[in-house]
């Protein structure tokens, strides 16, 4: 495919930052999602004013999408208090997982975790963020094993991190 064939998937929203799986045979991505403010550019990022994630899908690669809406508000998660950053998502146990950044409302990085019957959401987040995590760009991952691991760190330039989350 040449370059001047690719489109965009979505054109609706601006979204950034994608992680992307198969579940049930069927592709999800998992962008955030990004408005546009009037805060000017700082390297604390402030001018980012994500405040919900939307899941896209697709049968095929190249085929069409669907933007499944709002799939976890920022106006939903209890302790946080602005800028959903970049999501990862898992399943295990018959249980879809989002694990999201955003600034609590001490204005500190931490991740949460949010849950859902189905990869698309809606996702119902936990009351607090998981414990010791204080950065971004979470990467999820079950072995074949069963067991979890969440990666996250990015910060200027990193502090990688793993725990096991209780899902």
């Amino acid at each position: 495919m040449a370059s001047t064939d690719l489109k965009p998937l979505v054109t609706n929203i601006f979204t950034a930052d994608p992680s992307a799986h198969v579940f049930n045979g069927k592709l999800y991505v998992y962008p955030s999602h990004d408005v546009k403010t009037d805060i000017k550019d700082n390297d604390n990022g402030d001018q980012y004013a994500m405040n919900d994630y939307h899941v896209l899908s697709m049968e095929d690669v190249g085929g069409p999408v669907t933007d499944h809406g709002v799939a976890l508000a920022l106006a939903d998660i209890p302790w946080a208090g602005k800028q959903l950053w970049a999501p990862d998502a898992a399943t295990r146990n018959g249980k879809y997982y989002l694990f999201f950044p955003a600034r609590d409302k001490e204005n500190v990085f931490r991740i949460g975790v949010a849950v859902s019957d189905v990869p698309e959401g809606p996702f119902k987040p936990e009351p607090t963020p998981i414990e010791g995590s204080f950065s971004i760009d979470p990467a999820s991952f079950v072995d074949d094993d069963g067991e979890a691991y969440l990666y996250f760190g990015g910060i200027w330039g990193g502090q990688c991190k793993y725990t096991q989350p209780h899902f």
